[in-house]
């Protein structure tokens, strides 16, 4: 099995990188978070041998003639190990923070991966560029601003969802589905890959043409101490994440569902101290793998086995590259 995890920061990047690739790590990815998405990659991308991906990079405040170069850019920096993974994000987030809009995110989303394509399409065939969309619209590319074609091809385009109409939408549309952490083996079974064969069907694609890369965070260390605090931090992550509408059809997925707007009038009161005392052992193991490297290799696999071979691990405190590697070894 493959697996990716996520780089932390910005100094050090290259050791950083090394040391995963040494352990067995087959990737790194970023996130959309403190530092620029893309600017890690950028280092990383002198280690061989490792898959770089953005995981997620937020696509309606980026233009995509912008978001094109810069993935253009890294499938040529890597050697063609470049995926261009792009989300949503909330309402909230994209209008008070980035001050972009929002509205109709399903139909802007599918559009910004047409428009991409088309612009890569121009670039590696010579061909007019001529989109015309209701959300993009790109009709000159001159050959001052065009790279010309990437010996590397195009790099894939992953969108990152979690409702049942974005998701059947990245499977219609995309190269690929970005799991979201905040899930479970029932609600990625059930709800998550009902509406992938939803949009595969619609499309008429065929499954092996569609990537599905789960998510899962996980929880360990190597000493007893280690794997208390990764647990603590952990219910933080978990609480951080459950007080947020999006993610509540997780929680009804399994009889939670009055957690959310609990967590959510914390969230709202700034008490986030607390909001991680509310996540109970059930809620803590159902969605993030817990224990031992090996206990978590074992979560992973029976979460995702016939579904996908590639997994990103995310580490809601830091764990070392060795312990990773074991579990890189137990996944096999």
């Amino acid at each position: 099995m493959r697996v990716l995890t996520a780089l932390s920061g910005l100094t050090g990047v290259v050791e950083q990188a090394t040391q995963l690739r040494d352990a067995g790590v087959s990737g790194v990815f970023t996130f959309e978070g403190p530092h620029d998405v893309f600017a890690p990659l950028t280092l990383a991308a002198g280690v061989g041998g490792l898959d770089l991906m953005t995981n997620v990079a937020i696509g309606f405040p980026r233009n995509p003639i912008h978001l094109a170069h810069q993935a253009n850019d890294h499938q040529l920096l890597s050697g063609g190990r470049f995926a261009l993974g792009l989300g949503t994000q909330i309402r909230a987030q994209i209008e008070k923070r980035f001050g972009a809009a929002f509205d109709h995110p399903v139909d802007r989303m599918v559009e910004l991966v047409a428009a991409l394509r088309a612009i890569f399409e121009s670039w590696n065939t010579g061909a007019r560029l001529d989109f015309r969309g209701d959300y993009y619209r790109h009709t000159l590319m001159t050959p001052t601003f065009s790279p010309g074609p990437n010996p590397y091809g195009a790099p894939p385009i992953y969108v990152g969802a979690l409702g049942p109409r974005l998701t059947r939408a990245a499977a219609a549309h995309a190269d690929g589905l970005l799991v979201m952490p905040f899930s479970s083996k029932r609600f990625l079974r059930d709800s998550t890959m009902s509406a992938v064969n939803a949009g595969l069907t619609r499309a008429g694609r065929r499954p092996h043409d569609f990537a599905v890369i789960p998510e899962i965070i996980v929880a360990t260390g190597a000493t007893d101490a280690e794997l208390r605090a990764a647990e603590a931090a952990t219910r933080k992550l978990l609480g951080f994440y459950a007080s947020t509408p999006a993610y509540a059809p997780v929680l009804a997925a399994h009889g939670w569902e009055d957690l959310q707007p609990e967590l959510n009038a914390l969230s709202k009161q700034g008490r986030w101290a607390q909001m991680g005392e509310l996540i109970d052992d059930d809620v803590l193991h159902t969605i993030a793998a817990c224990g031992t490297p090996a206990q978590v290799a074992a979560h992973i696999r029976d979460r995702v086995e016939g579904i996908s071979d590639t997994v990103c691990v995310y580490q809601a405190a830091p764990v070392a590259p060795a312990v990773i590697g074991e579990i890189v070894a137990n996944l096999g």
